[in-house]
């Protein structure tokens, strides 16, 4: 059963890094790993309990968030797309026993998400009567993490398939899903090398609009 205002947090770190030719989520950005930066963000809006989905070098990414209150789950094909991720990360979510009301997922390597942001989207959905099974994120018009789930969709995100399956469950649901807009800069994540210096630079700005 679920806990009634009980939120979670999903942060997905098991890509390959494949365009920066190093593990990003290693990255040092305001002083800290980009992985432990997304982590204690969650933590800090409130989020529990919160997930980490690891695969690639995912030794070395738990090292890097050793010392934070997460718990780690593994993606044992990371190369096959990030619905892998999303689906293990939601399967471990339905096999706990207080399973909670709702989820928030959050990108490794969206070093601009502040813990600010993710708790609007927390108190957007917990100031609805309705509770909407779906908060998202939007930059200008781009539909982005984070994006908060209600326990209504966690069946249907433990059975994705395929490339692009999680924005077809946005798409599904768009018509009652509670919208948080953001500035498009906001969006800005670790691709390749020259992504750091921007972000870095970026660090410097308000993350509310």
């Amino acid at each position: 059963m679920s806990a009634p205002d009980q939120v979670a947090g999903v942060v997905l770190a098991a890509g390959l890094s494949t365009r920066m030719g190093r593990n990003k989520l290693l990255l040092e950005v305001g002083g800290e790993p980009v992985v432990a930066r997304a982590v204690r963000n969650a933590r800090d809006a409130g989020l529990d309990p919160v997930l980490l989905v690891v695969g690639h070098e995912a030794d070395r990414v738990r090292a890097a968030i050793a010392d934070l209150p997460v718990t780690t789950v593994t993606n044992l094909e990371p190369a096959r797309g990030i619905h892998t991720s999303l689906r293990v990360g939601f399967q471990a979510l339905a096999e706990r026993p207080d399973e909670p009301a709702a989820a928030v997922v959050m990108l490794g390597d969206m070093p601009l998400v502040s813990s600010t942001m993710v708790r609007r989207l927390v108190d957007g959905w917990l100031a609805s009567r309705s509770h909407p099974s779906l908060v998202i994120s939007l930059y200008g018009e781009v539909v982005a993490p984070p994006i908060l789930y209600g326990a209504p969709l966690f069946a249907e995100l433990c059975s994705l398939d395929g490339d692009g399956c999680g924005k077809r469950v946005v798409k599904r649901h768009r018509a009652e899903a509670l919208e948080v807009h953001w500035p498009p800069w906001a969006l800005a994540d670790l691709d390749e090398p020259d992504d750091l210096v921007r972000v870095e630079h970026l660090l410097g700005r308000a993350l509310e609009p």
